[in-house]
């Protein structure tokens, strides 16, 4: 039975001989979505949550961004909303799927209601990723046709990661999985309009995945063939899916070590075409004033959703491959201030937004999702014309941020929110994690 190894994997992590790299990784993971949260919790829906949910707050061992104080399960959802509000948290690419939001947030709100120590969230952390991300490839490509991954995926590896810092025992390990494999969900609709649904999808998972832990290790049972029965998760999610990905490589080769962090702060569908071209203009040297026209081939599933030439307001924004395209060319970056209303309003980036096609290429499209990548070809006016192709991403495995440049990124992101002061001391506290007898990190 699947869950059955899943549970033997999740059962021996809890005190495995981790390798170091896999510690060092699962710590990146952590400031990664540190980096994003923080920014993520002074906006909406993260704002709008707290209010909604006032009565689980000012109470509980939990905490949110802020310090406030939450219950374990309100903890989870509005740092898991808030983790995946500005997009800048991480990917795991061969799932299309966003691991930090859903599972770090249901992590840390375990680990803090318990007591845990550090070592024990990270093990947390990197059972809900290795679980998750797994069953993400088994039910690929075709789920991404109407499902978000962060939402259905992730609620699986909140419950993995949650139900480890519980010390649930076999049996209630997979009656967490088999449970939430019910409460999985969140629809890509969410994605077209300015709606603030798609970060509610990380809340509800990281939720989702508690509650089935919390209840599992007090007895609440669950359907254990959910995942592979004939009316279950993957036939009712997916069109074949391959369950022997779901094990494959399982306590062996970590996929925590293969996680794209974001350099860019809107879709990850957008990136090769923004970093193909930023190649361009470095390369050689026009300016956004010089371009006749930009054409940009990359794979249909990312196209699918990022499509838009005309884009209305921040959110609709960061899914415009044409206004991220345009922002990178006029201003040379794409951060959080790309969506400010005096940027969305910018005559040069909306006049270069028009200069952009784009077509969804046959061979780039199969390479979907283990590889994104795009060909860009810019046109000035002088006739002169370039082109480039990126087979990756800055951020991908194949390019991976460096730590001192994910260490500046959590900076540029966390220090406004929080003061350089206490910015840098969380940093710390963070790259020694494992070392820490707890994860209060509230002070």
């Amino acid at each position: 039975m699947l869950l059955s190894t899943l549970a033997d994997y999740a059962i021996a992590e809890q005190t495995s001989n981790l390798p170091t790299e896999v510690i060092h990784h699962a710590k990146r993971a952590v400031i990664d979505w540190y980096a994003a949260l923080l920014p993520g919790s002074i906006v909406a829906p993260a704002t709008v949550l707290e209010a909604a949910f006032a009565e689980d707050l000012d109470r509980g061992l939990a905490h949110l961004a802020s310090g406030r104080a939450a219950t374990l399960r309100c903890a989870a959802m509005i740092n898991g909303a808030a983790s995946h509000s500005v997009e800048f948290d991480d990917i795991y690419r061969d799932a299309g799927y966003h691991p930090g939001s859903p599972v770090i947030s249901a992590a840390l709100a375990t680990a803090q209601a318990t007591g845990a120590s550090g070592d024990h969230f990270l093990r947390g952390v990197i059972v809900g990723y290795e679980i998750s991300t797994r069953i993400g490839e088994a039910i690929m490509p075709s789920h991404y046709r109407f499902w978000h991954t962060t939402g259905t995926v992730g609620s699986f590896g909140s419950a993995a990661a949650a139900a480890t810092i519980l010390g649930a025992n076999h049996e209630q390990f997979m009656h967490a999985l088999a449970t939430v494999g019910s409460f999985a969900s969140g629809l890509q609709q969410a994605f077209r309009s300015q709606a603030m649904t798609k970060p509610l999808h990380g809340g509800h998972a990281a939720d989702a995945g508690c509650w089935a832990a919390m209840a599992a290790v007090k007895g609440l049972t669950g359907a254990l063939d959910m995942l592979e029965g004939e009316v279950g998760f993957g036939n009712a999610m997916s069109i074949n899916p391959d369950w022997s990905k779901a094990t494959r490589g399982l306590g062996k080769d970590y996929h925590i070590n293969h996680v794209t962090f974001k350099n860019h702060g809107c879709c990850g569908h957008t990136f090769p075409s923004i970093d193909g071209v930023l190649h361009l203009q470095h390369t050689h040297g026009f300016t956004h004033h010089d371009v006749k026209h930009i054409h940009l081939a990359t794979y249909k599933a990312g196209l699918d959703i990022i499509d838009n030439p005309s884009p209305e307001g921040e959110y609709q924004a960061k899914f415009s491959i044409q206004y991220t395209v345009a922002h990178a060319l006029v201003h040379g970056s794409v951060r959080l201030n790309a969506f400010l209303p005096d940027r969305l309003l910018d005559a040069d980036v909306r006049a270069n937004l028009k200069k952009i096609t784009c077509e969804a290429d046959p061979i780039l499209s199969k390479g979907y999702p283990g590889q994104r990548a795009a060909q860009v070809r810019v046109e000035l006016l002088d006739g002169r014309s370039f082109e480039y192709f990126q087979p990756y991403r800055k951020g991908d495995p194949e390019m991976p941020l460096t730590d001192d440049e994910l260490n500046g990124k959590f900076s540029e992101l966390a220090e406004p929110v929080i003061g350089k002061a206490r910015a840098t001391h969380l940093l710390e506290q963070l790259w020694r994690c494992e070392q820490l007898a707890s994860v209060d990190f509230s002070d």
